[in-house]
């Protein structure tokens, strides 16, 4: 099983300066390249002081004159946000820029906030319909000379330009959770990658359940390489009890407020939603510590080795280590580090 580091410009904090929070960001992705990590992902979000990445095309072309061996992921394009003749170019060009160690990550998107803003009156459904006609297109775009005449893009005969460096264009990854999802991705000989969020041991089964089931039905004979299966999870390694069970109560914080942009009900001021009081994260039992210590992938060095061996005999391909937590940015080097010294290396044993 391979490890990679996904992360944004995290803002927890009114205070913080974009520029202070990018080195922090820089700090983590070197750490990760220096570490040996496989990948670095990061999203695409609009408007949000929470997760910053308008583009993330652009942050990691930046990572690529910084970097040297690790590669290099958009996790996720938001599909419903771009023609797919402009995004197969630009996929493209990055991929030149970043010689040829470009992978590409695509999702429906998640928060209705930006559906509201970019796109007034799309639902996921339609959204999850852009993106399966968008990923064909792509990939057709980057063959060259293509057509396309469907339900939410037409346009003439068209070839990307550039053309990517990576024969067939960068590695395709489909943010799939539901068994439809598996399946289009599967169909298209793309990759998977899933997150349980904050749910557990059931749920993360459950979606390799669903990539392997997709695989047997979907899976061409002649397909040169199998699709490979990532999960993407928050974590946190603690050198003993008392900083797991502090990273716990943090993440417990971290995830009301994902949950509160997530329902998109609370009034935004200059791109940020007032943080949860103590009393309202103390009521929301679904993300209580207690839940995120024993869901997430948050522990001692021993207790994360066993719970990601379990993972590698599930299946998985890739860890993916979400390291967006509202922790600081002493706290996050301190577990990556743990995570790079004394867990990766029995993986590679």
């Amino acid at each position: 099983m391979k490890f990679s580091l996904f992360a944004h410009m995290e803002r927890t904090q009114e205070n913080q300066s974009y520029q202070t929070l990018y080195a922090e960001f820089i700090d983590l992705c070197l750490m990760a390249d220096e570490g040996g990590m496989h990948a670095i992902w990061t999203g695409e979000h609009h408007g949000m002081d929470f997760t910053i990445s308008p583009n993330p095309l652009l942050t990691l072309i930046d990572l690529a004159r910084r970097t040297k061996n690790v590669r290099l992921g958009t996790g996720t394009i938001a599909a419903p946000f771009w023609h797919p003749i402009k995004l197969a170019g630009e996929l493209a060009m990055a991929d030149l820029l970043c010689e040829g160690r470009l992978e590409v990550g695509i999702a429906r998107g998640a928060y209705m906030y930006e559906y509201e803003r970019l796109l007034p009156g799309l639902d996921a459904i339609e959204a999850g319909l852009r993106l399966r006609e968008l990923v064909p297109a792509v990939k057709n775009l980057w063959q060259g000379d293509y057509a396309h005449e469907g339900e939410f893009y037409q346009f003439p005969s068209t070839s990307a330009s550039p053309k990517p460096i990576q024969e067939s264009g960068p590695p395709l990854w489909i943010a799939a959770r539901d068994p439809n999802s598996h399946e289009f991705a599967i169909a298209n000989n793309c990759n998977v990658q899933v997150t349980p969020l904050w749910l557990g041991m059931e749920e993360v089964e459950s979606l390799a359940q669903r990539f392997s089931e997709a695989c047997d039905k979907n899976l061409s004979e002649d397909a040169i390489t199998a699709p490979k299966l990532m999960i993407l999870q928050h974590a946190y390694v603690g050198s003993n009890e008392i900083e797991v069970q502090a990273a716990a109560e943090q993440l417990s914080r971290y995830y009301c407020q994902f949950g509160a942009w997530f329902q998109n009900k609370r009034p935004v001021t200059q791109g940020r939603i007032k943080p949860m009081s103590e009393s309202e994260v103390a009521e929301n039992k679904m993300y209580a510590p207690s839940v995120m210590r024993d869901n997430l992938a948050i522990g001692t060095v021993s207790e994360i080795i066993k719970q990601l061996k379990i993972y590698e005999s599930l299946g998985y391909d890739e860890f993916s280590y979400w390291i967006d937590s509202g922790l600081s940015i002493e706290q996050k080097k301190a577990s990556l580090s743990l995570f790079i010294n004394e867990v990766m290396p029995v993986f590679a044993e």
